[in-house]
């Protein structure tokens, strides 16, 4: 029997919008059906440590894209008796609109990042639209405000930040996504984030069109594949079914929450 601490894993949702499914697959057949898309922030927490992953968008942000928001990220996590405003520590998987929005709800948390997703963030891609227009120019110079002031802790590669807890760089999507493996009562668990937007994207073996390297993204699953036992614990970073096949956690977190260990 395993001595670690296992966590607790939240997927909170915060935001969604109406997709086709064409949208959601590199050559995607336009005659599919409707495919929406669900936006989460998650929680990790086990007994003596909090970490939170991704900090998600606002209402400004949600307006400007056209997304349904639901409820600011702070909500959820104060939901789940955790303050935003005191957080230690938060996971950026990777640096797109809809995972570091809200720096200024998290004053005091350290942010932990591949150095390849800051070179990538603002590096010489982001003068090319079909990279940059997932990104927000004033949360990447926020971001390089952070990195100023001391509060963000840089990463080459896989990391172990604790034994029950791990980063795992993949790309694909970006240049410097990464997954986050958590020890949990089930088993170790990973939340995948926009490695896979969708079960169905790694599952079909059918890339999401969001891309800068398609075979660095497929490499990524196989990687991802040999962070678990059991497939069912690789967490799709968008996929709406994620809200019905985990239960939530009290009944007044009904469509807000759900857990995932």
């Amino acid at each position: 029997m395993s001595t670690l601490e296992p966590f607790e894993v939240y997927a909170i949702r915060y935001a969604r919008v109406d997709r086709m499914a064409s949208e959601n697959f590199l050559g995607g057949d336009p005659h599919e059906a409707g495919m929406p898309m669900d936006y989460f922030v998650w929680l990790a927490r086990s007994e003596s440590k909090t970490w939170v992953i991704d900090t998600g968008f606002n209402q400004q942000a949600a307006d400007k894209r056209k997304r349904e928001f639901l409820r600011s990220p702070a909500e959820g996590l104060k939901l789940l008796g955790v303050d935003a405003a005191q957080a230690e520590d938060v996971i950026v998987t990777h640096m797109h609109y809809d995972h570091i929005g809200n720096f200024d709800l998290f004053p005091k948390a350290q942010f932990h990042l591949q150095d390849s997703e800051m070179n990538y963030a603002t590096g010489r891609y982001m003068a090319t639209p079909f990279f940059s227009h997932a990104f927000e120019v004033d949360e990447v110079v926020a971001m390089v405000r952070n990195v100023y002031k001391g509060r963000v802790s840089f990463y080459d590669g896989d990391v172990e930040l604790a034994p029950n807890i791990s980063l795992h760089h993949v790309g694909g999507h970006t240049k410097g996504l990464q997954v986050v493996r958590l020890w949990t009562r089930s088993g170790w668990l990973v939340l995948a984030s926009d490695a896979s937007h969708y079960a169905a994207n790694m599952n079909e073996g059918r890339p999401f069109p969001i891309v800068v390297d398609v075979a660095q993204m497929i490499d990524g699953w196989d990687k991802i594949r040999t962070l678990v036992d059991d497939p069912s614990r690789i967490i799709p970073g968008h996929d709406p079914q994620v809200m019905n096949l985990f239960p939530a956690p009290a009944p007044e977190l009904e469509g807000i929450a759900v857990r995932l260990d």
